[in-house]
């Protein structure tokens, strides 16, 4: 392990991340800012070239898939396909602009499409997403470093499907590039890397819209107690409680930015003996 300027840097795969966009699916919209080709993930050969700004639509076909062009279906011989973006670019699906690029996969005769990109930049579309942009600097940032912890933590969770977390409320509403603003891109930049952890392990940072007034442990809640989330008041009280309650209220944090708190403040004042640690690229496995 490593320390830099004060914060511990954890051995931890943290740069990639696999956001499932959709499961058992008829069909896929897809398409890129720029020409490209759509790759064959076994073989790593070109199955189509595509034309950039331009809509496609994916189906599945048997055990592989097809694609539509100028009004009819080919089949394209894999089970598995990748959509890259040229340089700088963006690829598209559900009528949103993504980062990374896409995968998709045929499972069962029903389409599962996956977002492959970088963590900090799956953040960029989580923050906005989850919290609105227009609130305090110091709110953003916790939220994109609770958000950063919660993603880290449960890397995988919903590996049986093929990806790590889904892009809804079930795990963090993500809305790719284009929920991006320069405001929340700030937050996510300025603490790029930092996580929440407790006994040197990335802690599930819990967080809800509000807590009607005061937060409840994990015990209340659910049953089963985390050391590191506490009961408090939430500063939310004008707000009626959306959520579970546990950890940072969105809305309390952003009435304690108003106050002067920074974002550690915050974030120590919802979590309990929590440090702040860089998960940095150098200390990758």
């Amino acid at each position: 392990m490593l320390v830099l300027a004060g914060f511990l840097c954890l051995n931890s795969p943290c740069y990639a991340i696999k956001i499932g966009l959709q499961v058992n699916a008829d069909w896929a919209g897809i398409g890129s800012s720029g020409d490209t080709s759509i790759i064959d993930a076994n073989t790593n050969k070109t199955v189509v070239k595509i034309d950039g700004m331009k809509g496609y639509e994916i189906v599945p076909y048997k055990n592989t898939m097809a694609i539509k062009l100028d009004g009819k279906f080919y089949q394209i011989y894999s089970d598995y396909i990748v959509i890259k973006p040229p340089q700088g670019g963006f690829i598209s699906a559900k009528n949103k602009w993504y980062r990374g690029f896409l995968a998709i996969q045929n499972k069962n005769k029903k389409l599962t499409v996956i977002n492959n990109v970088t963590l900090e930049d799956y953040l960029k579309g989580v923050v906005p997403s989850e919290m609105p942009s227009g609130w305090e600097l110091e709110a953003l940032k916790a939220q994109a470093i609770a958000a950063r912890s919660y993603a880290l933590a449960n890397l995988g969770k919903r590996a049986s499907l093929g990806f790590d977390l889904k892009d809804t409320p079930e795990d963090q509403a993500y809305g790719g590039a284009t929920a991006e603003t320069a405001k929340t891109n700030t937050a996510v930049d300025e603490t790029s890397g930092l996580v929440l952890t407790y006994n040197y392990k990335v802690v599930s940072a819990f967080y809800s819209a509000s807590a009607g007034g005061h937060t409840v442990t994990t015990k209340q809640a659910w049953g089963s107690d985390l050391p590191y989330i506490r009961a408090v008041p939430s500063f939310d009280d004008n707000v009626k409680k959306n959520g579970h309650g546990i950890g940072m209220s969105q809305h309390g944090a952003n009435n304690l930015a108003k106050k002067g708190y920074n974002a550690y403040q915050i974030l120590q004042y919802f979590y309990k003996n929590v440090k702040f640690a860089r998960a940095d690229e150098s200390s990758v496995n």
